[in-house]
């Protein structure tokens, strides 16, 4: 069975507060190295006054993973490293997150460190829509207006998404499916419309961003704890 590679969605950011401090955590999905560095940089410049900017990312799925982590200036080891274990557990990959502090005056203690930073990024790993990374073909197709509902119909039946959609003589659709899954749509077409429609490939995208439904059941090895 093939490794579910699973991703953030979009940049996504929450917030929690222990005793006096705040502690913004932030969330991007990232394809290599220089794209989770250069999140990192962006977020410590949005919150160049924070007292910390604390960065763990992990680019790549599986037995391909490069990991790093920072305690920018906290007591070693109570900063990143909870980040970074909370993001690894979470089974997502390709993820970069940064978790500013702003000191509220009050010392936390090097437990009370461990386990702010670590909540941080269990609170924005809670709300975070997820997806999929996933090879996916775009296609065209050209419909009569009175099969259009039925079409759209049929799209959603086999997983696709609508990108675009040209009202002329007819409809011209811009679709995407799952690398697998335009042949099986087309057998759906073709007997919808009595062999008269198929919907034509144009290109292949190996690393596609398709979004999980938020009710999406998730895995052991994709459960966001």
């Amino acid at each position: 069975m093939l490794e579910r590679k699973i991703i953030p969605a979009t940049v996504h950011r929450t917030e929690i507060r222990v005793i006096n401090s705040r502690f913004i955590a932030s969330i991007a999905p990232v394809f290599d190295v220089q794209q989770a560095r250069a999140f990192v940089e962006q977020v410590k410049e949005e919150f160049a006054d924070a007292s910390h900017n604390v960065p763990a990312y992990v680019v790549g799925h599986g037995a391909s993973v490069t990991a790093h982590c920072n305690d920018d200036g906290e007591p070693s080891g109570t900063a990143g490293r909870p980040a970074l274990a909370v993001l690894q557990g979470s089974g997502l990959g390709d993820a970069a997150v940064v978790v500013t502090r702003y000191f509220g005056g009050t010392k936390l203690g090097t437990g009370g460190l461990v386990r702010a930073y670590g909540d941080a990024v269990r609170a924005v790993l809670a709300e975070l829509p997820i997806a999929e990374k996933v090879s996916t073909d775009l296609a065209l197709l050209v419909v009569p207006y009175n099969l259009y509902e039925q079409v759209l119909i049929l799209v959603e039946a086999h997983g696709g998404l609508l990108l675009e959609k040209t009202f002329a003589a007819d409809v011209t659709l811009t679709l995407r499916f799952r690398t697998g899954e335009l042949g099986p749509f087309n057998d759906s077409l073709r007997e919808l419309s009595h062999g008269s429609l198929q919907a034509e490939f144009v290109e292949r995208d190996e690393s596609t961003i398709m979004p999980l439904p938020a009710e999406n059941d998730r895995s052991d090895e994709t459960t966001i704890s």
